[in-house]
């Protein structure tokens, strides 16, 4: 397994992802001050977000039917326990988007392959 998004796991049976990018930011208040630079306070965590995405081939897996589980989760708006196959903790997210493109179609117009890609949010209990 290389990762799990709640009870659903990515992984080469289901839909496996082959990048990960992730942004954390800090808050930090802001006040004018003449013929200075603003004073700045920090005053806590930002926003994190974790990005993935890969290809989930038709002779592999059935990324379809995956990517209609991610949409079916994401359509409950629960936040969802993120772990990597390590065991690394990243926090509880939701899911912001899922975006899917279908290439090489066969002749019944379903895909050979779909890239997919997954935006998630961090939220605190």
């Amino acid at each position: 397994m290389l990762m799990a998004l709640g009870q659903f796991p990515f992984s080469l049976s289901t839909i496996a992802h082959d990048e990960l990018s992730r942004r954390t930011a800090w808050r930090h208040a802001t006040a004018p001050r003449v013929g200075a630079r603003d004073a700045t306070q920090y005053v806590g965590p930002g926003e994190e977000t974790i990005a993935f995405g890969g290809t989930a081939h038709a002779d592999l897996m059935n990324g379809r039917a995956n990517l209609d589980e991610l949409r079916a989760m994401a359509d409950k708006g629960e936040a969802l326990t993120l772990v990597d196959g390590a065991g690394t903790l990243f926090g509880t997210f939701v899911i912001q988007t899922l975006d899917e493109k279908h290439k090489a179609l066969f002749p019944d117009g379903s895909p050979r392959a779909i890239e997919f890609a997954i935006d998630l949010l961090r939220v605190d209990g």
